[in-house]
């Protein structure tokens, strides 16, 4: 019997050992086994992106496509004071990468055309969508900034939830916080 509202949760019929092990081994028989040397390259493509394997692997296999375009937020990049160059630590990093487009988001009173020309390893940089702009406003200014990279290659680092928005507004591959990714360990 059901009652409403209730989710029927696990069922108490009999054999329920089985039928948790045959779901687990329906799923191990979904999932590919991949060939050494694709593991290899994935690996080695993780490392160039500056991304921790277990984050690109889950990006990976959520959009079906490797990463070609990472966009940075002001924040991500610790612009905070008034100087428009990135912090020495984080320039290392974003030195390292390679075979990626590097965009940038900047909050005010940074100026997009000043951080690029100080910051050579960013692409483009644009303005960033505001919190008084509406999703729509949000999701042209995404798609912009991106241009003709596909939505779902293209990755945002930042460190806020208006950030994280950002790639549901672009519908982007993912989101990393800024911290997972200047910390990841290659």
């Amino acid at each position: 019997m059901s009652i409403p509202g209730h989710n029927g949760g696990p069922t108490m019929e009999p054999g329920g050992a089985w039928r948790r092990y045959a779901w687990k081994r329906a799923r191990a028989d979904l999932m590919p086994t991949l060939p050494l040397e694709v593991a290899r390259r994935r690996v080695r493509r993780a490392r160039e992106l500056g991304i921790d394997y277990k984050s690109y692997a889950g990006i990976r296999a959520a959009t079906g496509r490797d990463i070609v375009a990472l966009i940075f937020s002001s924040n991500a990049l610790r612009l905070l004071r008034e100087t428009s160059e990135i912090d020495v630590v984080r320039s290392e990093k974003l030195r390292d990468i390679r075979d990626i487009t590097s965009l940038a988001f900047v909050h005010p009173p940074f100026d997009p055309a000043t951080v690029t020309k100080a910051n050579p390893i960013l692409t483009l940089a644009a303005r960033a969508p505001g919190l008084a702009q509406t999703w729509g406003q949000t999701r042209a200014r995404v798609l912009d900034l991106k241009g003709s990279i596909p939505a779902d290659a293209v990755v945002v680092i930042g460190e806020t939830a208006l950030e994280r928005e950002w790639c549901d507004a672009g519908r982007l591959a993912g989101f990393l916080s800024a911290d997972r990714y200047f910390s990841a360990s290659l």
